[in-house]
């Protein structure tokens, strides 16, 4: 299968991946710019993954063709929307870490990490994976398939952070709190972030995501 991917890495030979889903109408480009804030170390070898989402209708843009992962077909806090997309959107994404299995990566150093739509695949993908991951940053995201969520032994203990901005009028934050207690429901713990920010990232959060992608990935 190809992917239509951003890469950008700190070495050819690089032992950590980091796999970043962009939200609805962006692209792969959108958090490039993000790298050089992380704080990361300067010897750390990690490959960053920016995966651009297939080119779809989205009902509740009047049926304009845009990236997303999946259609919505209403917004509000109780959010309709194409499971079967988002489904395959998540099927996608396990076959790109399974691509970077294949060469020879070790499923503990890939860390992923989705904003909004994006943090929706992600919520689906790592806790279904069947191998253990490095670990999940959910970025001003919801979690829509939780009701269906079925988490695998594997990545029942992975680190889970979620960061969500006060001023989210998008994914308000009650969808990130009820996202917080479908994870508890079945059992995860997470570590919570907010942010006095509207549907975006600000540079405090920047320098946690750094800090929680060297801590995962066991960067020196």
């Amino acid at each position: 299968m190809e992917f239509n991917c951003v890469v950008r890495q700190s070495a050819e030979d690089f032992d950590a991946v980091v796999i970043w889903l962009h939200g609805l109408g962006a692209s792969g480009d959108d958090f490039v710019p993000v790298l050089p804030h992380l704080g990361l170390p300067a010897n750390a070898k990690i490959r960053f993954v920016f995966p651009n989402a297939p080119q779809i209708p989205v009902t509740i843009n009047a049926g304009y063709v845009m990236p997303a992962w999946y259609d919505i077909t209403s917004m509000g806090e109780k959010r309709e929307f194409n499971l079967g997309q988002l489904l395959a959107s998540a099927d996608m994404l396990k076959q790109l870490i399974d691509l970077h299995l294949e060469a020879g990566i070790d499923s503990k150093r890939i860390l992923l990490a989705g904003f909004s739509q994006g943090g929706a695949v992600a919520y689906q993908t790592a806790l279904a994976y069947p191998k253990p991951l490095a670990g999940l940053l959910a970025l001003s995201t919801y979690f829509p398939s939780a009701e269906r969520m079925i988490v695998n032994d594997a990545n029942r203990s992975m680190p889970i952070e979620v960061h969500h901005g006060n001023g989210d009028e998008v994914v308000v934050p009650a969808m990130a709190q009820a996202a917080i207690n479908d994870l508890q429901r079945l059992g995860l713990s997470t570590t919570v972030k907010h942010y006095d920010m509207a549907h975006e990232v600000c540079l405090p959060q920047i320098k946690d995501i750094g800090r929680f992608i060297i801590d995962q990935l066991k960067l020196s």
